[in-house]
């Protein structure tokens, strides 16, 4: 090999072991929106993948979901009642309606309790918020309001409060100070559970939830 040769294979090298300069990048153009709009992209987004999103007013949640839920002749509704959805759900909930599934209150550790719990038809939770850019439902699970309450039933009913939904992830993060109050267990959800085999056909509820139903509470 020539002299020549040699010096030009060092010099590629030697370039190429240079860091590469990178031009700096302004920040993503973020849409900022009003709350109709934050609504109606997180509808559109969880009706996407098969989620159902009702808006409704927050002083008639109950009746309302009371109407989704006859249809639907369920047996039992798991809830948390320590928490003031609880609260308010068992207040307001007909005590012995046959059209309406029966409240079930979790409140038993789970040992004594998980021998019932994969018999419910449907839990209900409240939420943290929303992510609009995504469709995503934000849940901080509690000792009052634990996260199997949203996983092992059937059917997950959520309630949003309207002005916790956030135009992205980042504004979520920043309104909620999850830097300075991080959970141990933060859950973003999108809709149903679903899964698909080798040959990509969909199925829904093998993990999860089979529904999700979502109540938009607006003032």
């Amino acid at each position: 090999m020539s002299d020549t040769a040699r010096e030009n294979i060092l010099r590629k090298l030697a370039a190429a072991q240079r860091p590469a300069q990178i031009p700096e990048t302004g920040a993503l153009p973020i849409a900022a929106l009003c709350q109709a709009e934050k609504i109606e992209q997180l509808k559109h987004f969880m009706e996407a993948v098969r989620g159902e999103v009702h808006v409704v007013k927050k002083d008639g949640w109950i009746a309302r979901l009371q109407d989704l839920l006859r249809p639907r002749a369920l047996k039992t509704l798991l809830y948390g009642p320590a928490t003031p959805l609880g609260k308010a759900l068992a207040a307001g909930w007909p005590p012995e309606d046959p059209g309406l599934p029966r409240l079930v209150p979790y409140a038993a550790s789970l040992e004594d309790f998980k021998s019932d719990l994969f018999q419910l038809d449907a839990g209900i939770t409240g939420t943290l918020g929303a992510i609009a850019e995504n469709g995503a439902l934000i849940l901080w699970p509690t000792p009052e309001e634990p996260r199997l309450i949203s996983l092992v039933p059937p059917i997950h009913i959520a309630l949003v409060d309207a002005r916790n939904i956030y135009c992205n992830f980042a504004d979520a993060l920043t309104a909620g100070a999850w830097k300075a109050n991080m959970p141990t267990n933060a859950l973003l959800i999108s809709g149903p559970s679903k899964t698909a085999d080798i040959e990509l056909t969909l199925a829904f509820g093998v993990h999860g939830p089979r529904e999700v139903l979502v109540l938009v509470l607006e003032a």
